[in-house]
């Protein structure tokens, strides 16, 4: 009966409330969007009818994973909450965790734009937004407010006009700053859409890096989990490499995957790419991809490390390919934008059936 209504509610969204929006420019409806989701949650009773809607509360939800307690393992990937305004309202929706960010030390405006695009035909969106964000301190303000409702993770990156030599102390600004009011951090380094992308995905760097913040981390009396986002597009030998530095440096975790690069097997056309331009690709056409990551690192690293799954994740089947893959929790991203959240209680109610 939960899931027939988890798909009559995705349906009247995909034919009411989408369809209106997707005539409009994907950018401002996403300010559109926090500015009414934010709006109705002031509305007396409006957050606990949203609760009784779409949260799934059961014990055999829940996930212990690199150390903290999850009520339940469907997150809101970063990049939808990027300054760590609606963490709590977005959780009413039933989400187990919400990543914020990507966030910088310095807040900046991105890419010019337009650089959000929806491909309609691929459910799917290419986007080029440059890490766009209020900076670390605007997020700690907001954070301030945290109730401890839901798990938060931080994703974390340098400026764009930061010099090579200055991204690991970026990195570390962050990091020191966030780590009071984040449950984890993300190191993204993976995202197509930032300058000098080349140095952030060197091995040696990234030993570097990871080692930088873990030295950090030390340095407080909780140390929190730290884990690394990684790209789609990585072939074997760059995967297991990635499973050489995790062993290495002991990282809590990988998250896989970011964005990606590649347009094979898109339905749009050559030409509306081209209008289009660069940016990293999500949605349904990178599922297969992100999936195969998954399953590869975990079966090449034997399960050594926990696995976050994200990308193309559009129905509760797909999440439970990324978990049978070897994914401990998934994210949603894309698929939030095009199912709506009723999405997220089609997923748990369809792991609970499993068990």
């Amino acid at each position: 009966m939960n899931s027939i209504f988890a798909l009559n509610i995705i349906s009247m969204y995909k034919a009411l409330i989408r369809s209106v929006l997707f005539q409009f420019d994907p950018e401002k409806v996403h300010h559109f969007t926090f500015k009414t989701i934010s709006f109705i949650h002031k509305i007396p009773l409006v957050p606990a009818i949203i609760r009784g809607l779409f949260q799934v509360n059961d014990k055999r939800l829940e996930r212990e994973v690199f150390g903290l307690k999850f009520k339940n393992p469907v997150g809101l990937a970063a990049g939808f909450d990027k300054n760590a305004v609606l963490f709590n309202e977005l959780g009413n929706f039933g989400f187990g965790f919400v990543e914020i960010g990507t966030v910088t030390p310095r807040g900046q405006v991105g890419n010019p734009k337009k650089r959000l695009f929806r491909l309609k035909a691929d459910n799917a969106i290419i986007n080029r937004m440059g890490f766009n964000n209020e900076g670390v301190e605007a997020a700690i303000e907001k954070l301030k407010k945290n109730k401890k409702q839901i798990i938060i993770g931080g994703n974390i990156g340098k400026n764009t006009d930061t010099a090579p030599e200055g991204y690991t102390k970026d990195y570390l600004d962050c990091f020191n700053a966030l780590h009071p009011y984040v449950d984890y951090f993300v190191l993204n380094v993976s995202c197509p859409n930032v300058g000098s992308h080349a140095k952030l995905t060197d091995k040696d760097y990234l030993e570097e890096l990871i080692g930088a913040t873990q030295n950090a981390n030390r340095q407080f009396e909780t140390q929190k989990p730290i884990l690394l986002k990684i790209a789609p597009d990585l072939n074997e030998i760059q995967l297991d490499e990635i499973i050489e530095l995790v062993a290495k440096t002991k990282l809590q975790g990988v998250i896989a995957s970011n964005t990606s690069v590649s347009r094979e097997g898109l339905k749009a056309s050559k030409a509306q790419l081209d209008e289009i331009g660069n940016g990293g690709l999500s949605g349904l056409p990178i599922k297969d991809k992100s999936t195969k990551v998954i399953a590869y690192l975990a079966k090449k690293s034997n399960k050594a490390f926990p696995i976050i799954g994200v990308g193309g994740v559009h129905s509760a089947n797909d999440a439970l390919e990324k978990i049978e893959a070897g994914a401990d929790l998934v994210q949603l991203y894309t698929g939030f934008i095009y199912e709506g959240p009723a999405l997220i209680k089609q997923i748990n109610k369809a792991l609970l059936q499993k068990q």
